[in-house]
């Protein structure tokens, strides 16, 4: 049975930093590509970064660029999302997925076979 659990949500104020991670179990994790997506309230969900199995590729979405670095350590299946200079526009729920079949866009939802239930991330301004 395929899980991934976020952790590390939490109130921070504004300027400051927080550091996610994705715990998997169930899957080859180290052949997966892993994501981070968040969604405000009110807004679709949207890409935030994605790793590849090999760890040298990395992708950010504009909006968190120089701000955030995703990174992954395969010995203990966790994927993790550091979070620096958070702004209040942050704020959402962050939620970490896992693709199995390397798909080609990251920054594609579709592309992912697996979805954790999301950690709540709050920047007061």
């Amino acid at each position: 049975q395929v899980q991934l659990v976020e952790s590390g949500g939490g109130l921070v104020q504004a300027g400051g930093s927080l550091r996610l991670s994705c715990a998997a179990s169930g899957v080859a994790f180290s052949t997966y590509t892993m994501g981070w997506f968040r969604q405000a309230p009110g807004k679709e969900r949207e890409f935030v970064a994605a790793i590849r199995p090999n760890v040298r590729i990395t992708v950010y979405a504009d909006s968190v660029k120089g701000r955030f670095t995703i990174s992954r350590d395969n010995a203990k299946n966790t994927v993790y999302l550091q979070m620096n200079s958070l702004k209040p526009d942050d704020t959402a729920v962050y939620y970490c997925a896992a693709d199995a079949a390397y798909g080609t866009y990251v920054y594609q939802e579709y592309i992912y076979d697996y979805w954790g239930q999301g950690t709540q991330v709050t920047v007061s301004s």
